[in-house]
């Protein structure tokens, strides 16, 4: 069995490689290259990897993953996922917002968070299992705390 950030990687590879119109046909691919992967797999990986449909050069709509990180954005649907699988406490400290996570998983927390890009926040700083979330002008950090709070289904309330 392939791991997910391996399968992840062997599609953005391929679509980096050839015009690919459809998840089946990346299905197909992965078949070919012996990595099974089910079409709602495959859904679920071009959206964490920011994949996005354009204009091919035949004018046939083709998947593409731009280059730059701040070109990325992702669903409310994979931040809610992302939140509730990583995301343990969520405090606040004046301005800002204080996020842990086990160890090791601040930075998928982060990634999410910049890619997603919710109202109230500006960006993030990631160390090991704490990241640091600045709060957008016009928010405050206990209404950014209280959404990935509720994001991640957190019982009780943020800490602060």
């Amino acid at each position: 069995m392939v791991a997910k950030n391996q399968r992840q990687y062997r599609i953005a590879k391929l679509i980096s490689q050839q015009a690919i119109s459809s998840q089946q046909q990346i299905v197909d691919l992965l078949a070919v290259e012996g990595i099974s992967a089910t079409q709602a797999t495959v859904s679920r990986d071009l959206d964490e990897l920011g994949a996005i449909k354009v204009r091919g050069p035949q004018g046939q709509s083709v998947y593409a993953i731009p280059d730059l990180p701040r070109d990325q954005t992702t669903s409310e649907d994979y931040l809610r996922r992302v939140l509730s699988e990583w995301l343990v406490e969520v405090a606040v400290a004046r301005d800002l917002v204080l996020a842990k996570t086990p160890p090791g998983c601040a930075h998928v927390v982060a990634a999410a968070l910049d890619r997603a890009k919710p109202d109230g926040v500006l960006g993030t700083v990631a160390g090991d299992d704490t990241l640091l979330i600045v709060v957008s002008q016009g928010s405050t950090a206990p209404e950014v705390a209280a959404l990935l709070h509720n994001l991640a289904g957190l019982p009780g309330e943020p800490r602060g």
